[in-house]
């Protein structure tokens, strides 16, 4: 059942529709908005959520009918299970847990200012934004707007310029169920992006390219506006000594073909036991050929967003074997369609650290196998290379599980399984050093949302008027005792 829309929010959504506000404009009304109502009660942040998830799920259909449309095509199953789930899901973890996590902390006080009491307030910051990329526009679009609403903030959302359609489509859906001094969504391209993130949020957060996430970070400096980035790089999946091997092989390809590769947290690449590439290939073959029988023309393999995005996969796979690396295919005899943009899914053995493949993130359906001598080379060529956002290890023995955990920095990782920490909402997500700063996600959004505001309150009681001027020998005395 739809949420009443209320006269002011459907001049918004007239606003939205005839793009008469401009960016600024929009900015000014929630800034403002804000100021005006600094500390918006529980009951408030709760209706916004509800509406949020009223949002979703009456135009579900229409969604993944957009995305799919963006993409030339792209699974609706996919996007029910990957965008519009997980999606909900976080919703209805905030709104059960929102009264708990606005609840003022407690905090020890130093045994000197005794009977005073300390504790911390979680304060909404104000205006925030939000940058939201191509590849799952709907789940990166109300992940970070769960967080930003249940910490009482208004929010402007920038959206894709590559998904146009699912732009549109939110922004008026939006719009219909938020007054503009709520919530906002915007289009355009990159300069719309660029002045986006040029206004002065009281935070930022961007998903998106490493080198687009150094543009934002520097933009936002100028303000002084704090920044969440959640980039990207290359995330290893390495299948360990004692991994049950074919297990391993089905989840990685799994969560390599899923969005055709296109997902941040896809595995990058894959170290594995020497002499055990042969095995692997069968294997994901066999993978393949279970989850889409008819690669050609099965709706639940997706295509790649945009003919320059397919051009760079087909570029990599190009220079990988005039460099001396070899292309082994997972769908034989299924060729690639660049009409469609669909490119199947394939590994490259024999590769080296100076290809493209091996130095960019790829976000496709390309698949480097790495041979490793012991696991602990494994370990070290992964510490040799930037941190990634997310790792992947297959192994059965706890100590070496253990060790991997010690011994590498990733923002995430999955043991025995590929991408499911994302889907855990009490877990933070976020990268880490260039793979992204700053975490969200349950809890961890409501926070990065939010000001710790620190409270000491002063007991009538106390002896601080014994350490004010003028200093004389009872000062002295009582200096000393603190300070012995």
């Amino acid at each position: 059942m739809n949420t009443p829309v209320s006269p002011d929010v459907a001049a918004a959504a007239a606003d939205s529709v005839a793009g008469a506000a401009t960016l600024g404009e929009r900015f000014a009304r929630l800034h403002a908005a804000s100021r005006a109502d600094p500390f918006p009660d529980l009951a408030a942040r709760d209706r916004r959520l509800a509406r949020l998830e009223t949002l979703l799920a009456d135009n579900a259909e229409a969604l993944a009918d957009a995305v799919s449309r963006d993409f030339g095509h792209r699974s609706p199953a996919e996007t029910r299970l990957a965008e519009l789930f997980p999606s909900r899901e976080a919703i209805r973890q905030a709104r059960r847990e929102l009264r708990s996590w606005l609840r003022p902390q407690s905090r020890s006080t130093s045994f000197w200012f005794l009977p005073g009491r300390s504790e911390v307030r979680w304060q909404p910051l104000g205006a925030v934004g939000i940058i939201v990329p191509w590849n799952y526009p709907i789940f990166l679009a109300v992940g970070p707007l769960v967080g930003a609403l249940a910490a009482g903030n208004r929010a402007l959302v920038k959206m894709s310029e590559f998904t146009p359609a699912t732009a549109r489509l939110f922004a008026e859906l939006i719009a219909k169920n938020f007054a503009d001094d709520e919530v906002a969504v915007v289009e355009g391209d990159a300069s719309v992006a660029q002045e986006f993130s040029q206004l002065p949020f009281d935070h930022l957060l961007f998903t998106g390219a490493t080198s687009v996430g150094r543009l934002v970070m520097r933009a936002a400096a100028a303000n002084l506006t704090p920044v969440t980035l959640e980039l990207g790089g290359k995330s290893p999946a390495i299948i360990g000594p004692q991994a049950n091997f074919a297990r391993a092989v089905e989840r990685i390809v799994v969560g390599k073909c899923l969005n055709a590769g296109q997902t941040c947290i896809a595995p990058d690449y894959v170290l594995l036991p020497q002499g055990r590439e042969q095995e692997f290939v069968e294997t994901a073959r066999q993978v393949v050929a279970r989850c889409y029988p008819e690669l050609a023309t099965t709706p639940d393999y997706s295509s790649i967003i945009n003919e320059r995005h397919y051009a760079r996969l087909a570029g990599y796979v190009d220079e990988a074997l005039a460099q001396g690396a070899e292309a082994v295919p997972l769908a034989p005899g299924v060729a690639a369609d660049p009409a469609r943009r669909r490119l199947p899914p394939v590994l490259l053995l024999k590769v080296a650290d100076s290809m493209r493949v091996m130095q960019d993130e790829i976000f496709g359906p390309i698949l480097p196998l790495i041979p490793y001598r012991d696991f602990d080379e494994a370990i070290a060529f992964v510490n040799a290379r930037p941190r990634p956002l997310a790792l992947y290890l297959f192994d059965a023995e706890g100590a070496r599980v253990e060790r991997l955990l010690e011994r590498t920095v990733a923002g995430g990782v999955t043991i025995n399984d590929t991408l499911l920490h994302i889907a855990q909402d009490d877990l933070p997500f976020g990268g880490v050093g260039p793979s992204g700063i700053g975490a969200y996600h349950g809890r961890a959004g409501f926070e990065t949302f939010s000001h710790r505001k620190s409270v000491f309150r002063q007991s009538g009681v106390n002896g601080v008027g014994l350490f004010k001027p003028p200093y004389g020998r009872l000062f002295e005395r009582l200096l000393a005792f603190l300070m012995r």
